[in-house]
């Protein structure tokens, strides 16, 4: 016989409130079963302490040891009282300050007394516009200006190409230039005030070896009055391939 179905009975309908129920009740006795406490039993500790009533301890003697006091010092038979003799002078200290009554008489200098001395003023005058050139040794011979600032030149550049020495450091570390070199040539004739200007110290060094043995000279003079003389020159330091 074949079973019958009702056709108004929904058995799926509270499923869910069912659900609901059921996992509402697991969470609550879940949490539950977390606040449980078990509590130990205490365990009772007797402690026994034992306190000695007599504590026998061996006290050692002390002695006290009494020593009598000094003797006072004995005093002097004779006092004697020595009379104070010498007399002590006191140093008065003047004031050295002018006050307003205080008259200061003026001094009285004549001209006579007075020495002025001459401080001569070392003019120096370039070599292009000087009125009388320095005289290298060997160009007495000319006369006119033009000529001896000729031969001057020559004289310098040949001095220059005799004492040429090229810096083996130098040359070892292939440096090379132009070296410009300014001097001045003083009252007296000698080379003064050396200065210079180079690619390298160590031709700077070179060139003023070279210029500072120059020969002394005759002086230059301006208006009839020896006078300082200012001078230039390149000097090139090139090294020729062979």
């Amino acid at each position: 016989m074949k079973p019958k179905k009702n056709p108004n009975a929904e058995i799926g309908r509270n499923s869910s409130l069912y659900f609901m129920i059921g996992l509402t009740s697991v969470l609550f006795l879940t949490w539950q079963s977390f606040e449980v406490k078990f509590y130990e039993e205490e365990s009772k500790v007797s402690e026994v302490v034992q306190v000695t009533d007599e504590l026998k301890e061996d006290v050692p003697v002390t002695e006290i040891l009494r020593t009598a006091p000094p003797p006072p010092p004995s005093a002097p038979d004779v006092i004697e009282i020595v009379e104070d003799v010498e007399e002590v002078e006191e140093t008065v200290i003047t004031s050295t300050e002018s006050s307003q009554e205080t008259f200061i008489e003026d001094a009285v200098v004549r001209i006579e007394d007075v020495d002025v001395e001459e401080v001569e003023e070392e003019i120096v005058v370039p070599f292009a516009v000087i009125e009388y050139v320095p005289v290298f040794p060997g160009c007495e011979i000319y006369e006119t200006q033009e000529e001896r600032k000729e031969c001057f030149n020559q004289k310098v550049q040949e001095h220059i190409k005799e004492n040429f020495t090229y810096p083996p450091s130098a040359l070892e570390m292939g440096i090379t230039g132009r070296v410009y070199v300014q001097f001045v040539i003083d009252n007296k004739g000698k080379v003064s005030q050396i200065q210079q200007r180079g690619p390298d110290k160590l031709l700077e060094k070179e060139a003023t070896r070279i210029i500072a043995s120059l020969p002394r000279v005759k002086p230059g003079e301006q208006r009839g009055k020896t006078v300082s003389v200012k001078y230039s020159i390149p000097i090139n330091f090139i090294m020729q391939n062979d």
